[in-house]
């Protein structure tokens, strides 16, 4: 049986190198005939240029609002007049990107942004992670029913929530000292002022719906995190007891460790949302606040153009570059974070 294996394998490497050598023997244009003059390699050829000119063209669609955008940002006023100018600037100029940063405060926004955006991020991150991680691994009444209610929290309006968040703020009372001391309506409005504490314009309302998980997107992050501590096995967190460890040495020893990559994307999302907010920030910042990153969206007072043809183009231009400037750290920050935002993705379950 043996001898009959090499033999076949024999016959086979033979025929082989007959047929190669036969092909060599044959003249080139027999052979470049026989390879490309088919309908097997003209399908070939149509498919791939098929699919070039799609990709080209869906590319294009994509990509061509933002380089105008950014071709515009580098045009001088007189760009705008000039007819024969489209997409290359014949007078570039980086003066609309310093406009905008010395005069629109565009540096105390970045970093009025960035503490606001990175101090909320870490906060729903690690509370998203902790209700998350209570869903997934615990076995309670009513959990499914609960888990239900965040999921809700995905679909209901913030709009309709607006009003009610902006008074519980104003009249912040979380202990219901109002309700202990007040008696008719007009006791409980004269002692609003004394009793409450008004947390507009303050850092504090973001801070506290972030430490509450009732921010924005929330659900959807206990929804991903519940995803992913799903499918870690139980059998860590039972080494871990038997080791005596609690749960939330589990947790934070064992848990937290295994879920970096989708902590980073939850960090990223809360981030990214933050920094471009104005539905919050325009609910508790009313009169006086921080400078924000949409707060820098106006046009500076150097290159305001009173009577121009091309004043109107030049202004959306510079509102166009404002938006640059916003987008460009968020930019910088998935440069560096997206090897662990599709890690993330493709180990939560969340697919379509």
């Amino acid at each position: 049986m043996a001898n009959e294996n090499v033999t076949v394998t024999k016959v086979k490497k033979e025929s082989k190198n007959k047929i190669r050598v036969e092909f060599d023997r044959t003249p080139l244009s027999e052979r470049l005939k026989s390879k490309y003059i088919s309908g097997y390699f003209l399908g070939r050829v149509v498919w791939y240029i098929f699919r070039l000119v799609l990709l080209i063209g869906v590319s294009y669609v994509i990509l061509f609002p933002f380089y105008s955008k950014i071709a515009s940002s580098f045009m001088s006023p007189e760009d705008f007049i000039d007819v024969t100018v489209r997409l290359i600037p014949r007078y570039p100029t980086l003066g609309t990107y310093a406009a905008i940063i010395t005069e629109n405060g565009y540096l105390k926004a970045l970093l009025n942004t960035f503490i606001l955006s990175g101090s909320c991020a870490l906060i729903q991150t690690f509370v998203c992670s902790l209700v998350g991680y209570g869903f997934a691994k615990f076995k309670f009444k009513f959990n499914k029913f609960l888990f239900l209610l965040v999921v809700f929290t995905m679909i209901v309006p913030h709009s309709t929530l607006q009003l009610s968040m902006f008074m519980e703020f104003r009249y912040f009372d979380i202990l219901g000292i109002m309700n202990l001391l007040g008696g008719g309506v007009v006791d409980w409005i004269s002692l609003v002022e004394d009793t409450s504490l008004n947390l507009v314009n303050t850092y504090w309302p973001l801070w506290i719906l972030s430490a509450t998980a009732l921010a924005f997107k929330n659900g959807l992050y206990i929804f991903m995190l519940r995803q992913f501590f799903s499918g870690i096995p139980d059998e860590l967190e039972e080494s871990a007891a038997v080791d005596g460890a609690g749960v939330f040495r589990t947790f934070v020893q064992i848990v937290l460790p295994n879920a970096i990559p989708m902590m980073i994307t939850v960090f990223m999302f809360a981030f990214s949302w933050q920094w471009t907010d104005n539905f919050y920030t325009n609910t508790f910042f009313t009169t006086s606040g921080p400078t924000l990153m949409p707060d820098i969206v106006s046009i500076p007072t150097s290159l305001a153009l009173n009577t121009s043809a091309a004043s109107t183009m030049y202004n959306t231009a510079i509102i166009n570059t404002c938006g640059i400037l916003i987008l460009l750290p968020l930019l910088i920050l998935y440069c560096i974070g997206q090897k662990y935002i599709i890690q993330g993705i493709e180990r939560s379950g969340i697919t379509g």
